[in-house]
């Protein structure tokens, strides 16, 4: 269904740089799925970790909601509200563990502020499935 890709642009950054999807494809696109249990707490405030883990479980349910799972996912952006790269670094180790072996291209950006109180980490989605 999508096809990630990687180039030799940078022996730092390896990882996918796009992918394509057939064009019979559904596409799935998710809010950002946000670091919140049922009750609609934010969990682990201060924790950038724990929540980049409660990102991506909430953002499986999002998924399967839209008939998908993360290895349909084409695309990603993840944000994370904090200046330090290390933050950054912690976040993106989170999500790159919940695709396993599979490396849709992604966004990774530091920003000033989310949502909700506490939160600390956002993750948005597009996946492509069967039409049928």
């Amino acid at each position: 269904m999508s096809h990630p890709v990687r180039l030799p642009l940078s022996d730092v950054a390896e990882y996918a740089y796009l992918a394509t999807v057939d064009p019979s494809a559904r596409l799935v696109f998710t809010a950002g799925a946000c670091p919140l249990a049922p009750d609609g707490r934010t969990v682990a405030p201060g924790d950038h970790a724990a929540q980049a883990q409660q990102v991506m479980a909430n953002l499986e349910s999002a998924l399967a909601a839209g008939g998908a799972t993360l290895s349909d996912v084409v695309k990603t952006t993840v944000y994370v509200a904090s200046s330090r790269r290390d933050d950054l670094v912690t976040v993106w180790k989170v999500v790159r563990d919940a695709f396993g072996d599979h490396d849709p291209p992604s966004t990774l950006l530091g920003v000033a502020v989310l949502g909700y109180t506490d939160q600390l980490v956002e993750v948005e989605a597009i996946a492509a499935v069967p039409a049928s």
